[in-house]
């Protein structure tokens, strides 16, 4: 096995091709463990993590939680809702503060891009970016493209539709990166205000027809409306949004070949996506959930294993 080439999981954009096999062939180790009754390993015995969390997330937060304590690592859980950051201490004070209880690995959320570079910078821990604003989400990134890999038997030559607000989002950037190493043709869907201007010349399609670009992919990935983010209207309304842009069963049945459905979530199910399709054949969102555990384990088992 192959050596990790980074010391951090700050983005995809850093990774070689062989960072991202490394990541899938741990994780099919992995995802056999977690499915034996009994679910631990002691890979990660002496190792103390922190998750940071600067913003709201359920399943990344609970996914990395699961992965740690599959792995036996110590876990220290840090909310800034109910921290000194609401006193106004800085980052850089209260992760120091937090690594001299002596954490080895650091996995942050933030809203401000490039927040997990500029702490990588001050600090001795490892830091896995859990997303950071609408920059990266990479471990998202890895699980969405090992998925396609298990579903399709491969990623390269596959053709990726990434369709919703990609201007707001942090899982279209680190898949665009993820999937263009492996080999993928990426296309992104939506109306122009939710497309980056700056898009094509990372070398994908873009597509203002939902229709078009269905027909053109093998793997449809649903991207909810931020609204969080959206400091301005960028579009009449969520209803005419999704008459447009969302992927109902009779748009499904009404193309003439099957694909393959993903969402990162948490689903606006009847916005981006109804729940007959959701829920359907079609759709490993499911998939995508499980797989996002045995694929934290194996970034950070790889991570530790450099020490």
């Amino acid at each position: 096995m192959g050596k990790f080439s980074q010391r951090n999981l700050l983005g995809i954009k850093n990774l070689t091709r062989d960072d991202i096999e490394l990541v899938f062939e741990t994780a099919d180790n992995f995802k056999a463990i977690i499915n034996r009754p009994i679910k631990k390993v002691p890979s990660l015995r002496d190792v103390t993590v922190a998750n940071i969390f600067f913003e709201n997330s359920t399943r990344t937060r609970i996914s990395f939680e699961l992965a740690q304590k599959r792995l036996s690592a110590d876990v220290v859980n840090f909310s800034a809702s109910s921290s000194s950051v609401s006193k106004g201490e800085t980052l850089i004070d209260t992760v120091k503060n937090i690594l001299s209880m002596k954490v080895d690995m650091v996995v942050m959320r933030h809203p401000a891009p490039g927040a997990c570079i500029f702490l990588s910078k001050h600090i001795n821990a490892q830091i896995i970016n859990a997303g950071d604003g609408t920059h990266e989400h990479p471990t998202q990134a890895l699980l969405d493209a090992y998925s396609i890999k298990e579903k399709l038997g491969s990623v390269k030559g596959k053709k990726i539709a990434i369709v919703g607000d990609i201007t707001h989002s942090r899982v279209a950037l680190s898949n665009i990166y993820c999937l263009q190493k492996l080999g993928a043709e990426v296309m992104v869907c939506g109306p122009t205000t939710l497309i980056p201007k700056y898009i094509s010349s990372l070398g994908v399609k873009v597509e203002h027809d939902l229709m078009k670009a269905l027909n053109w992919c093998d793997v449809a990935n649903m991207l909810r409306i931020q609204l969080e983010r959206q400091d301005i209207k960028y579009f009449p309304s969520l209803r005419e949004y999704s008459m447009l842009y969302g992927l109902d069963k009779q748009r499904l049945k009404s193309l003439n070949k099957e694909i393959v459905i993903m969402h990162p979530g948490p689903i606006n199910r009847g916005v981006e996506i109804t729940s007959d399709v959701a829920d359907s054949k079609h759709s490993i969102i499911l998939d995508q959930v499980e797989n996002g555990v045995a694929t934290r384990m194996a970034v950070m088992y790889l991570l530790a294993s450099q020490k």
